[in-house]
């Protein structure tokens, strides 16, 4: 028996930070496959897209920042609620911050699960949660909407939009409408595995078809490089949804065929390995991926909560063998 390390316990390996300037107003902070975050320079006030894992993560984001303007950071969305994404906004406070935002069903998760969704991933990505003594707590929202909400920066209009679930039931983009930029969460990746255990896989292919009626002409993903042509924007759309399609389909034949989750694991493997076996962190995201699209599949609409003991237990019998 091969025992492979824990989620990705074994990803020690820092990653190569990319800073790319997408118009006069926006920007991409990227690291190969490491979770994305946005920027967005308004006329008197800076926005950031996700807040990184802890907050002294975020300061090596307030660094680059630093480096092409000194306006406040007055706002923070949070594109849904993974610890990833969100622990790291209190970094944030001594430049400004002024407003943490997100969907009021991101709010609602945080209530319902987000103590035991920080547990679990600490536990699965060490490197990401650097410093995670300095994390004080959950990160709460302080402004939260439903459907929509508009924000002017100065002359810069940022619309903030519920456009379907998908990788969460609170998933949020930013959306530059003069621009033509999107900013996506984890509802559109590139290069790296979808990570859908919170998601709502019979949905998510119509909102990325709600993304893609936008017309984006650059767009920022969760994971992997950032799209600055409209014809990476389409591609990054069709690798995202060949993804997770592919993974609910597996499960919905795997399921109909009677087969437990071991097996369906197997049967995903064989329909998923050729096309994305190679990508950022897909062996980490494959066990917790298989486990929602069979939950989902076998009728269970919600996504169960993931805690650090399920997460461990459910990992381990399906990856090692």
């Amino acid at each position: 028996m091969t025992t492979k390390a824990f989620a990705s316990q074994a990803d020690l390996e820092e990653k190569q930070v990319s800073f790319d300037k997408l118009s006069d107003n926006a920007w991409a902070y990227t690291a190969e496959g490491d979770p994305n975050t946005g920027i967005i320079i308004g006329d008197d006030a800076v926005m950031i897209v996700d807040a990184t894992a802890t907050p002294v993560m975020a300061q090596s984001v307030i660094r680059k920042v630093r480096e092409i303007t000194d306006k406040p950071i007055k706002y923070v969305v949070l594109t849904h609620y993974h610890a990833v994404r969100v622990l790291g906004a209190s970094g944030y406070k001594d430049e400004g911050l002024e407003q943490v935002i997100a969907s009021q069903d991101t709010w609602d998760l945080i209530v319902e699960r987000g103590q035991q969704d920080m547990d679990s991933e600490i536990g699965r990505f060490p490197r990401l949660f650097n410093a995670v003594e300095s994390v004080p707590g959950l990160t709460w929202p302080t402004l939260t909407f439903t459907g929509e909400m508009t924000l002017w920066l100065g002359k810069l209009e940022v619309k903030i939009k519920q456009v379907g679930r998908g990788h969460t039931k609170g998933d949020t983009i930013v959306w530059l409408p003069q621009q033509k930029i999107c900013f996506s969460g984890d509802l559109v990746e590139y290069d790296a595995a979808c990570y859908t255990g919170d998601a709502y896989l019979a949905d998510w292919p119509a909102t990325l078809d709600n993304i893609a009626a936008l017309g984006a002409e650059k767009l920022v993903p969760g994971r992997g490089p950032a799209l600055t042509t409209p014809e990476q924007v389409a591609k990054g759309l069709a690798y995202t949804k060949a993804f997770v399609s592919t993974l609910y389909r597996s499960a919905q034949e795997a399921v109909a065929q009677g087969m437990d989750l071991k097996a369906t694991m197997a049967h995903t493997r064989k329909n998923m390995d050729p096309e994305f076996g190679q990508v950022f962190i897909y062996e980490h995201c494959l066990p917790f991926d298989v486990t929602r699209a069979h939950d989902e599949a076998s009728g269970i609409r919600d996504p169960r909560i993931w805690t650090a003991e399920r997460d461990r237990e459910m990992w381990h019998a399906l990856q090692e063998g």
